[in-house]
């Protein structure tokens, strides 16, 4: 009996692994999120009950394959260890909620995210969802520092602008919607040179708080994201390669670089060694 379900469990990995089923997964999603697009448009009674007999089909399909990745899986109750196995459940769960009664805005909800499920069949495009999760705590704080820099230039503003213009800049709260406005280059000018006929060098605050936000905090946030991305991907080749450090984490470029070096010393020592013997 052990011997068939290991039997089993082996030709279920080898299906979930193969190119052919993977690549007829990504098919199915694609094919999911063509048809939701096509359920937006006006259509007539057949082709809607085309459309959900197909909609029948790609559920069948999602239920037979997440069954499929479950079996294969060494240790079945592991397979919930992996964040995107959950994923992936629930969103298969989802799909099976009728499209109809009073679950119906629910039911087409969880099928819109069913073309989710691309991002945790493509290896790279997991990697860059990993590297962007990794990166928020980081970017958390340059939001943080970056609020602080919009309140104080909200609370000048409004003391020194309100006057000109309540509408933009009334209190801080519309100073900041102001200012976003500013920051994101949206007419920005009209509402300098507006300020610019009362006080003439109120130009220095305008250019000094796009520098801060637009230049400055907008690279930090991209040189956090590029950091935490390349991080990911020098663990995904060491992974990919085999290579570890220690704890079985993957070993990082400057890991494998100090390795090569020593191999390189002991080389050395090796073939010195030989000379003086010789």
């Amino acid at each position: 009996m052990a011997s068939f379900v290991f039997r089993a469990q082996r030709r279920l990995k080898k299906i979930d692994s193969s190119k052919v089923f993977q690549s007829a997964v990504i098919t199915v999603i694609l094919l999911s999120a063509l048809l939701i697009g096509a359920k937006t448009h006006q259509l007539s009674d057949n082709t809607i009950a085309v459309l959900a007999l197909l909609d029948l089909g790609i559920t069948i399909f999602f239920v037979i394959e997440i069954v499929i990745r479950f079996l294969a899986y060494p240790k079945g109750k592991r397979f919930f260890h992996n964040g995107w196995n959950i994923f992936d459940t629930v969103i298969v769960i989802g799909s099976l909620i009728p499209d109809g009664g009073s679950g119906v805005l629910l039911a087409r909800l969880l099928r819109v995210f069913r073309v989710l499920r691309l991002v945790s069949m493509v290896p790279e495009l997991r990697l860059l969802i990993n590297a962007l999760l990794k990166a928020i705590p980081r970017m958390g704080y340059i939001a943080l520092l970056m609020f602080v820099i919009f309140y104080i230039y909200a609370a000048i503003g409004s003391m020194l602008f309100n006057q000109i213009n309540d509408v933009l800049w009334g209190d801080v709260s519309i100073s900041m919607l102001t200012l976003f406005r500013v920051a994101t280059f949206e007419d920005w000018t009209d509402v300098m040179y507006e300020t610019m006929a009362v006080h003439p060098l109120s130009w220095i605050y305008y250019l000094s708080f796009i520098f801060l936000t637009a230049f400055v905090f907008l690279n930090m946030m991209v040189g956090t994201v590029l950091e935490v991305m390349s991080q990911e991907h020098e663990s995904f080749r060491a992974e990919q390669h085999g290579e570890t450090g220690e704890g079985g984490e993957p070993a990082s470029r400057a890991q494998i670089e100090k390795l090569e070096q020593e191999l390189v010393e002991i080389k050395a020592l090796l073939v010195k060694n030989q000379k003086n013997v010789g």
